[in-house]
């Protein structure tokens, strides 16, 4: 769908590392289109790379749709930036 919404906010908390009463960070998902956007990637490396495990993979939202976690792209690119 080319009206397809890029950015999807999930209602669910991400697994906390350690068990503490902190602040615990919302999921997001980012389609395909807002990923590409976001790294400057061509589609074709982005699959490439989540396959040689350089880059985060997509979870399946249902049928042939998947994104990838927000937070994990964003932790990506400020390991790409160090």
């Amino acid at each position: 769908m080319e009206n397809e919404i890029e950015q999807l906010s999930m209602p669910f908390l991400a697994d906390s590392d350690n068990g503490c009463s902190q602040r615990p960070k919302i999921k997001r998902f980012l389609r395909l289109r807002e990923v590409l956007h976001r790294t400057g990637l061509g589609r074709s490396t982005v699959y490439r790379w989540m396959d040689e495990g350089r880059f985060p993979k997509s979870v399946r939202l249902g049928g042939r749709s998947v994104a990838w976690i927000e937070h994990e792209i964003d932790e990506w690119l400020m390991s790409r930036s160090k």
